[in-house]
């Protein structure tokens, strides 16, 4: 057997990949974070398949049942939001599955981040402006921040800068980057992105924070602060360039 951790997307139900989809069609167990995955994915697995809401579970809890269903010769749909490579809690079980002899694959997903960029309607990389992005959260009491890795600090580059789970934190976010970004600096928060309840709050980074308490946001959303957010007078790209070399093969 083997273990699929699939990235199920940022929140639409069609935009998890068409492998995540066959994937998930060919597994006899599913194991999925009922408060974030769509339930409308279900229908996607076997109609005999064993469905666990993984919402109210411990690692352990969530291990046993992976290693129940080695045991059994089950394939398991291992479905997180978003994309498993960020913000997703997967290497701790990857960790559990190797100590245990387990084989497991990950199948890439849709994250927040990029369905949140095309709601907005922005490419983050723009030529002369910004080329690079930034995955970040804000520290709290649950996980502390790696040392070097502080809003502070991270907001001398200058660069675009993506917030996961920080809504709730937003004031601190605006304080920690306005003296590197500047009071008219860009910035968005989109929640619930892709889903059809999606809300797009768009400002400067001195108004955003006002903006977003007042739409009640807490979670399930991303900030994005940036100037790549705003730029309209920028060089087109080399990649399209009349002068650019090109060979045909």
């Amino acid at each position: 057997m083997t273990v699929y951790f699939i990235g199920a997307g940022p929140g639409a139900a069609d935009l998890i990949t068409v492998r995540g989809a066959r994937t998930l069609a060919a597994c006899q167990v599913c194991l999925y974070a009922g408060s974030l995955v769509p339930r409308e994915l279900l229908a996607e697995c076997p109609p005999q398949a064993r469905l666990v809401d993984t919402a109210r579970l411990d690692l352990d809890e969530i291990t046993a049942e992976l290693l129940r269903a080695h045991r059994e010769g089950h394939d398991v749909a291992r479905l997180h939001s978003g994309d498993p490579s960020v913000f997703s809690a997967v290497a701790e079980q990857m960790r559990r599955l190797d100590a245990a002899g387990v084989p497991y694959e990950v199948v890439p997903g849709v994250p927040a981040f990029a369905a949140a960029a095309a709601s907005l309607k922005r490419e983050l990389t723009v030529p002369t402006v910004g080329q690079t992005v930034i995955l970040t959260r804000v520290a709290h009491r649950a996980t502390a921040m790696p040392d070097g890795e502080d809003l502070a600090t991270l907001g001398r580059s200058g660069a675009l800068i993506v917030l996961h789970l920080a809504a709730k934190y937003v004031d601190r976010v605006v304080g920690e980057l306005l003296p590197h970004y500047g009071a008219d600096c860009p910035a968005a928060v989109v929640a619930y992105a892709s889903r059809p309840d999606e809300l797009i709050i768009r400002g400067t980074l001195d108004e955003i924070a006002h903006k977003v308490k007042e739409a009640g946001v807490l979670r399930t959303a991303v900030i994005m602060v940036g100037r790549t957010l705003g730029a309209e007078q920028f060089r087109d790209s080399h990649l399209y360039s009349p002068e650019r070399e090109r060979h045909v093969r």
